[in-house]
């Protein structure tokens, strides 16, 4: 596999992000930097995505305090959705091998049935 250049990902991350303009009355969560919206293409019974407010392109250019700010509020929306005890997943896709199309920093919360580890 080729690797990708910085070039490359320069162009990634200057692609529009649909991130950047969801109305707050969408939020069921939030938090001071982030916030939670449901997937439009759910994957799982629950699908939420913690996006932050600030465009920032992946979790490589993320804060530790962002990152932490986000993954809590990512068990708070697991509360909230009744999910927590029966247990949900994280995800985070970085760059094109992980299968990152939006470059705007997120998280989903997958989880409402028991989820098959299919990856690839």
């Amino acid at each position: 596999m080729a690797e990708v250049t910085s070039e490359q990902l320069a162009k990634l991350y200057a692609q529009p992000s649909p991130f950047e303009n969801v109305s707050p009355d969408r939020y069921i969560a939030q938090s001071e930097n982030a916030f939670a919206i449901r997937d439009k293409h759910p994957q799982a019974p629950v699908h939420i995505l913690i996006v932050s407010k600030k465009r920032v392109p992946t979790v490589l250019q993320a804060s530790p305090e962002l990152v932490a700010e986000m993954i809590a509020l990512a068990k708070k929306v697991a509360k909230q959705e009744g999910i927590e005890n029966d247990g949900f997943r994280l995800v985070m896709n970085t760059h094109p091998s992980g299968r990152q199309t939006v470059y705007h920093f997120h998280i989903h919360v997958l989880g409402g049935k028991k989820l098959k580890w299919k990856i690839g």
